[in-house]
């Protein structure tokens, strides 16, 4: 079911591509078609808006040299192309065809237009886990520094995520968790479109019908009124477990819809101006709560940042479609580009603020803290790129002992944690409970999600490595006719 529903929405999706090539192309059958690998060169050439060098025939080595300048191509823009190989597409296998497709929709559509919510969903938060790493090492590293700046970057999906979740907050009951389950009912799709083009929707009438009747009309409203493709079928999204890339993939649609909206230039202005006086009120509101606390003890400072940060989050709200509009740095107005330097020196200010508290925790929290942005760091880093998977096998080597170093020390920082009295001689808090609470948490987020991720690494590792050996060898299989191919190819080897 989850294979033929990707395959469907992914041949629309690159259908309502190819309408813009010239001269335009209709895929009738996916598997087949992308063998030749023109398919594939057409569609990267309307995507990048790039001339790709290409094989006029189909025989087999034309094949496989157009598959081969398509998969170059992507990988020039730096994607990782895990176990896909050309063998594999030139024979049509289902999950390899699909998996590629799904990168390029991922790269090209989801991740371009995910960017232009960078600043919106950039937002500071009191778990170290999304701030800056405050060790003392990492402050006096610009190497560190630049990977911290990475970590802010939120991935696409969420940031997609954040965004519909923003459309139907607008209506109440609305609610949005994931991009499976939440679209069933096709309140959500009816909602966004609410948000996008008001009055297109009854909401309220909407509630009482079935799920496939929403659907059905979320669906018709978006291809008429909005020119939305019909990505979907009410079939589709209408069953226990829907599949997260077609929805992820429809979705997008509505968040490229919202971007080609016209806005006059007055009223953009107007609202870069009250962004601005807001941004500056924050700057003045922080430093003066810096020198009121200055000599405030650390429970009162966590104390007073916990309640900025509240407050500043409900107050930007007003201002998310500005500062996530036209991100694009030759796009940007003057006004825009000023406030986008306003936000970004806010949000600094907010995390130098955060990195000095994390130092001024009393003993032997400071040292917890410091190895918990340790391993955060360790955690959040790209692990090495499997295109060269004996490359990546050296590298990852060299992580798992750094991370098995620091992990030996997981179950003695645990018991001081939680072994830690929170009051001084006087019966004084030293620390707020939240603080307290959210450091457990870190342990708990740590001890879930790294053996996994680390695992499933290591399963990819291997079968790349046992995928570049079986396609080299697959390649002595055919008919070279000249001797210097074949010499070629023995050196190659």
């Amino acid at each position: 079911q989850r294979e033929f529903t990707q395959k469907k929405t992914f041949t629309s999706w690159i259908n309502s591509i190819l309408a813009k090539h010239t001269p335009p192309y209709v895929v009738s059958d996916l598997y087949t078609e992308i063998q030749q690998g023109h398919l594939l060169l057409d569609l990267l050439e309307v995507l990048s808006g790039q001339h790709l060098q290409r094989e006029k025939g189909s025989n087999t080595f034309q094949c496989r040299s157009n598959i081969e300048n398509a998969l170059t191509f992507l990988k020039s823009r730096s994607l990782k192309l895990i176990n896909i190989h050309v063998a594999d597409i030139i024979e049509g296998k289902p999950s390899i065809v699909l998996g590629l497709i799904w990168t390029i929709i991922f790269h090209f559509h989801i991740e371009e237009l995910a960017r232009t919510l960078a600043c919106t969903y950039n937002q500071p938060s009191l778990d170290c886990s999304s701030a800056v790493d405050s060790s003392p090492k990492a402050s006096r590293s610009a190497k560190k520094s630049a990977k911290i700046k990475e970590r802010w970057k939120m991935s696409a999906t969420k940031a997609l995520l954040l965004w519909a979740k923003e459309q139907c907050s607008l209506h109440g009951s609305v609610s949005v968790t994931d991009f499976k389950s939440s679209w069933r009912s096709g309140l959500a799709f009816l909602a966004i479109i609410q948000t996008l083009r008001p009055g297109l929707v009854d909401l309220e009438k909407a509630k009482a019908r079935s799920n496939k009747e929403n659907l059905k009309e979320a669906f018709r409203i978006a291809e008429l009124e909005l020119n939305i493709p019909r990505l979907l079928e009410p079939e589709d999204v209408d069953i226990v477990n829907p599949d997260e890339k077609s929805i992820m993939t429809y979705v997008a649609q509505f968040l490229q819809y919202s971007k080609n909206l016209p806005e006059s230039e007055e009223d953009m202005q107007e609202k870069v101006r009250e962004a601005m006086g807001w941004l500056a009120a924050q700057e003045k509101k922080l430093a003066k709560l810096l020198v009121e606390t200055e000599n405030e003890t650390y429970y009162q400072k966590y104390k007073e940042m916990m309640s900025f940060m509240e407050t500043f989050n409900q107050e930007k709200t007003p201002f998310l479609p500005v500062l996530s509009s036209k991100r694009g740095e030759a796009e940007l107005s003057e006004g825009q580009q000023q406030m986008r330097e306003e936000w970004d020196k806010v949000i600094s200010q907010i995390n130098e603020w955060k990195v000095k508290l994390d130092q001024m925790l009393p003993s032997p929290l400071d040292s917890i803290e410091a190895w918990l942005q340790e391993v955060e760091r360790l955690q959040a880093e790209d692990l090495p790129d499997l295109q060269d998977p004996f490359k990546a096998m050296s590298v990852f080597r060299e992580i798992i002992v750094i991370f098995k170093g620091l992990m030996d020390c997981f179950d003695s920082h645990l018991d001081t944690l939680q072994s830690f009295k929170n009051e001084d001689e006087k019966n004084v808090p030293l620390v707020l409970p939240e603080k307290l609470e959210e450091m457990k948490r870190r342990f708990s987020n740590i001890r879930s999600t790294n053996p996994s991720t680390f695992l499933e690494y290591h399963y990819g590792l291997c079968s790349a490595i046992a995928n570049e050996v079986k396609s080299k060898l697959n390649i002595w299989d055919v008919k070279y006719g000249a001797k210097e191919s074949v010499e070629s190819l023995l050196e190659n080897w």
